[in-house]
């Protein structure tokens, strides 16, 4: 996916670029800067040494030397003061700063560590909010793979009220669903002592199967005919009709969803083409379906929501409220260690 959170060492990260937390002089600083340069050599500092002061928000690049990437960008971010200092702007500018000298030398793919969270005191959610959509910002005109690494979940915040709220709401649709396994199995243990019908013939068996959940009333058998005669559309035809019915562009559609060309192109271009889950539902969020829309959508590749999924009832509960952001979806699946939605 294009954007991506991942928990890992930076200096492990196999990409083209890996983004360094650099002090403004050519010394080696504490945390990730410190890190890198360990695990780089000390070649990287020599180097370091020959690029001089950085000012803050601004970027420059080295050869990545011992680590598994090509090259090292070094940016500055900023101290937080309270935010009033224009902080923002100047973390703001360390993404796109380092993304653009990226572009410039021929990369693929970049590594971004949280600029400014660690020792530079700014805060989880606002650190992330702001390499968010500087890094959206970006991917909308250019092609690139991106990751923003944390070390580990603890250090990966989003807001204490979206957080308690969707824990709410994931508290009471997984106890929902636990409540209904348990009913169900009491219920098939009740009937293991019971007769079950096993024709229509007479009216005390017809009621009895009335009374039936549906999920065990029998089913007239039908046909292959009859069955393949209800095919509806693929997933596939489904998506790109959608596009064309809401007015939108391919390119405005894949983006939106976290998904890249290629894998776009591959679904374009085969109308059999079955895509994993997480595809799927980032197709639905990014073409704004409602919550049965988005049953239907899903459906045709061969996928239902189910509460006993607490990742699928985290995107229910934004697409519950119509909010369709599917990097603040990402970023809530990740704080609640769940798999991101993309390809």
């Amino acid at each position: 996916m294009p954007l991506e959170i991942v928990r890992n060492d930076i200096t492990k990260m196999q990409v083209d670029a890996i983004v360094n937390t650099a002090n403004s002089k050519p010394i080696v600083g504490g945390g990730v800067d410190r890190a890198i340069h360990k695990a780089a050599g000390a070649e990287l500092l020599t180097a370091r040494k020959k690029i001089g002061a950085i000012a803050t928000g601004k970027a420059e690049i080295t050869p990545a030397y011992g680590l598994h990437a090509k090259f090292v960008i070094h940016t500055v971010g900023p101290v937080w003061q309270g935010g009033e200092h224009g902080e923002r702007e100047l973390l703001a500018s360390c993404y796109e700063n380092s993304l653009q000298l990226a572009m410039d030398n021929g990369c693929g793919s970049i590594a971004f560590p949280l600029v400014s969270a660690g020792v530079f005191g700014c805060p989880s959610e606002i650190a992330i909010a702001v390499a968010t959509q500087a890094i959206r910002n970006f991917l909308y005109d250019h092609e690139m793979e991106v990751y923003l690494v944390v070390f580990d979940h603890k250090a990966f915040k989003i807001s204490s009220s979206l957080f308690e709220d969707v824990q709410s709401y994931l508290d009471a649709r997984y106890v929902e669903e636990l409540l209904e396994d348990e009913y169900r199995d009491d219920y098939r243990e009740r009937r293991r002592f019971t007769e079950a019908p096993t024709y229509l013939g007479d009216e005390a068996c017809a009621a009895e199967v009335s009374d039936l959940p549906k999920f065990l009333k029998p089913e007239r058998k039908r046909s292959l005919e009859d069955l393949l005669a209800e095919v509806d559309d693929t997933f596939s035809e489904s998506l790109l009709w959608l596009i064309d019915v809401k007015g939108k562009t391919d390119p405005e559609v894949y983006k939106k969803a976290n998904v890249d060309r290629k894998l776009f192109s591959k679904i374009r271009n085969n109308p059999a083409y079955k895509p994993s889950k997480s595809t799927a539902l980032a197709f639905a969020v990014a073409l704004e379906l409602n919550l049965d829309e988005t049953k239907d959508f899903i459906g045709r590749a061969g996928y239902a929501l189910s509460h006993s999924s607490k990742s699928d009832i985290i995107v229910e509960y934004f697409i519950q409220r119509a909010e369709y952001d599917i990097f603040a979806i990402n970023e809530t699946l990740f704080a609640f260690q769940q798999p991101l939605l993309g390809s």
